[in-house]
């Protein structure tokens, strides 16, 4: 199992989202850290060194470090904010 990390702004963002959008956004990065390999709605960022999970209408940017099993979450935004 991978440990999970949030940035600053990841955590900000989780904590003024609604209390429902942030649980199921919660319970989508628990489900990641059992397996970042197998979820779905995942893809390798172009232009960045991460990923990005898909949830729903909201983005979670993250890196993942495979040497120390962690996934740093960078970023949890909505689709059209996410990649600015």
């Amino acid at each position: 199992m991978y440990k999970i990390t949030f940035s600053k702004n990841a955590d900000k963002a989780l904590r003024r989202m609604p209390r429902n959008t942030a649980l199921t956004i919660g319970k989508k990065i628990r489900e990641l850290a059992d397996n970042p390999y197998t979820m779905a709605n995942i893809k390798k960022l172009t232009n960045h060194p991460g990923f990005r999970l898909r949830v729903g209408d909201w983005r979670v940017l993250y890196t993942l470090h495979e040497h120390e099993l962690l996934i740093h979450i960078v970023n949890i935004n909505t689709r059209g904010e996410a990649f600015k």
